[in-house]
């Protein structure tokens, strides 16, 4: 094995990954057996569990090679870059020695396209199944499905891999024709449904036959980016709750475009990557899976972008103050989640709590709700009232001079009208 040439594809191949943000939090409970590799735990990717842990994983391109010329995209045909592609062996190799080493818990393996779909399917396929049944691998393995791969091959793909993944790149049909005018919008559909149907079909065997083997455990996820076209908010949202309404996703990634080169469509190489708007858009992605609110609540023909400065639900609120003040000690459960500064921990608190008294101000401080938000849209055990006849902008405001955060020297000027 020449060292030096593995290494050299390994730091071309890493870096071309890296703008590819859909790899955390796998999901997946697959066990070690048999004396086997690894074990898949609750999450993978330099990301943190639930208990705290940080886990990481290889995360590589098989070749970044490609047949097409994305506008968007930094491995596209007509860019000048350093090319370089992993045979099967190869990444199979790397896999289990970074692993032995402790340097990872598993593999997020991405392509370029050569040849063609079915083909480039087709050698992503050969390292995972690689990876189980010649070296019994049983950590994580996350496989980018290749837009167009046929039917077949993505059935393949499920049985070894924790999670099938195919990043629709683009929000909107319009933009990803403008960007990427060979590639069609049904190629990214047709491997989501197959995955999807196929997800489905092997829960519902396996109540039945405890044999049925797994298939994509950790279910699905796509990404789109943010910025390269004109798209609105409300165009991402829309098309991020059809995809986790038509193919059941487990997650939809939002990645702020990175101008990688000049091209009269996109936005110029030294733009700003529209860090805190890809912000918003999780957060409302978070309102939306979690919180019980409906797209069209918080984007709309009249709302169609988020509000730079505060987040959405404090947005919403504000547009709505109609529905406030609530009442902490009688509110239902989707009411208290609609409260700026509490989040779903604290509902469950507060629920749990007013069985045995009346909560006050000191009680929902103790509970972790962050009361520089809550206090103007919410009465408890007290006489005091913060809101008091404040309108929505002197809240605004008011709120914005007393919160810090990474993305503070990116809010507007209105904040000077309040100090």
């Amino acid at each position: 094995m020449n060292f030096e040439r593995i290494k050299e594809k390994l730091n071309i191949l890493a870096d071309a990954a890296k703008y590819d943000v859909s790899c955390s939090s796998s999901g997946s409970n697959r066990k070690n057996k048999d004396k086997g590799l690894g074990n898949t735990g609750n999450g993978i990717c330099h990301t943190y569990t639930e208990d705290g842990r940080c886990v990481s994983l290889l995360k590589i391109l098989l070749t970044n090679h490609c047949i097409f010329d994305c506008a968007y995209c930094v491995t596209r045909k007509s860019n000048d870059i350093k090319r370089a592609a992993f045979k099967i062996q190869e990444v199979v190799d790397l896999t289990i020695n970074f692993y032995r080493r402790n340097y990872i818990e598993g593999l997020f393996l991405s392509s370029g396209i050569f040849k063609n779909a079915d083909y480039t399917m087709e050698r992503l396929i050969a390292v995972a199944k690689k990876l189980r049944e010649e070296e019994n691998f049983n950590g994580y393995i996350h496989l980018k499905s290749i837009p167009g791969a046929s039917d077949e091959l993505m059935y393949e793909a499920g049985l070894y891999a924790d999670r099938l993944s195919v990043n629709i790149e683009i929000p909107t049909i319009s933009g990803l024709k403008l960007l990427a005018p060979d590639k069609k919008h049904e190629d990214f559909a047709k491997p989501m449904l197959k995955v999807r149907n196929e997800i489905i079909r092997h829960k519902n065997e396996k109540k039945l036959i405890k044999s049925t083997p797994k298939y994509a455990p950790a279910g699905q996820s796509t990404q789109m980016i943010v910025g390269a076209t004109g798209e609105s908010d409300k165009d991402v949202m829309y098309s991020a709750t059809y995809f986790y309404k038509k193919f059941n996703m487990k997650r939809v990634y939002y990645s702020g475009y990175v101008p990688v080169m000049e091209d009269a469509r996109l936005p110029s190489i030294g733009t700003q990557v529209p860090m805190l708007r890809e912000n918003r858009l999780y957060q409302t992605d978070w309102l939306l899976r979690f919180y019980g609110f409906s797209v069209n609540e918080i984007l709309n023909d009249h709302h169609p972008n988020l509000d730079i400065d505060v987040d959405p639900k404090l947005s919403w609120a504000l547009r709505n103050l109609h529905h406030f003040p609530v009442d902490i000690n009688t509110a239902d459960k989707r009411m208290l989640a609609r409260i700026p500064g509490i989040g779903m921990r604290s509902v469950h608190k507060i629920i749990n709590g007013r069985k045995y008294r009346n909560l006050n101000w000191e009680h929902l401080k103790n509970m972790g709700v962050a009361l520089n938000r809550a206090k103007y849209f919410i009465i408890c055990n007290s006489r005091y009232w913060e809101r008091r006849d404040l309108d929505s902008e002197r809240i605004k405001g008011m709120i914005l001079q007393n919160s810090t955060g990474k993305f503070r020297n990116q809010y507007s000027d209105q904040l000077s009208l309040f100090s």
